[in-house]
């Protein structure tokens, strides 16, 4: 918002007032819109947003007239709006990830729709802090690497055969290693 948004008393004619500043707002914002017509979709789509959100805010001010409200009411309704952008996000997001899963292809959809299940995306943010942080993985698999390359040709030269757990047991050791790594390295730094 460009002009700082004005504070209208609370009585009915002023209540219009604010209404159709907030309409004419909203129509000088569709009209900017329709010069840009070179802006993707995207940006259409925020713009639109902003001008919806920046009408409501308008006519929320209006509303309330400028009055001030006691420290427990303000606080109950901090409580809302935080709760209410909450909601908003997610809404947004739903609404956001269907577009996008509608122009996919019929299997990339299913995929989409599988991976952006909240318990998987849960289960995958945990994983991803936990177990398969990005160190571990690797020095897990650099160290499988090169100790079941030495294990094979010491193997080789003596005549053993491999079982194949010798890779499965060489990575297990590298992404301990690495996950020791990685958290002596966040005790000591405090970086992630």
């Amino acid at each position: 918002m460009s002009n700082s948004p004005e504070r209208i008393n609370s009585n009915p004619d002023s209540k219009e007032k604010g209404s159709e500043l907030a309409g004419e707002r909203l129509e000088k914002l569709a009209g900017s819109q329709e010069k840009g017509s070179e802006l993707s979709p995207r940006d259409i789509e925020a713009r639109t947003e902003k001008a919806k959100a920046e009408a409501l805010e308008s006519a929320i001010s209006v509303e309330s007239g400028g009055k001030e409200k006691d420290t427990n009411s303000g606080s109950r309704s901090a409580t809302k709006k935080i709760r209410t952008n909450k909601k908003q996000k997610k809404d947004s997001f739903k609404k956001q990830i269907g577009h996008v899963q509608a122009d996919l292809p019929v299997v990339s959809r299913s995929f989409s729709k599988i991976i952006h299940n909240p318990f998987i995306e849960k289960t995958s943010d945990i994983a991803g802090a936990t177990i398969a942080r990005p160190n571990a993985l690797l020095s897990g698999s650099i160290f499988s690497f090169a100790l079941t390359l030495a294990v094979y040709w010491i193997a080789k030269d003596i005549g053993y055969t491999l079982s194949g757990f010798e890779t499965i047991l060489a990575f297990a050791i590298g992404w301990t290693l690495g996950i020791v790594y990685d958290y002596v390295r966040l005790i000591l730094t405090g970086k992630k």
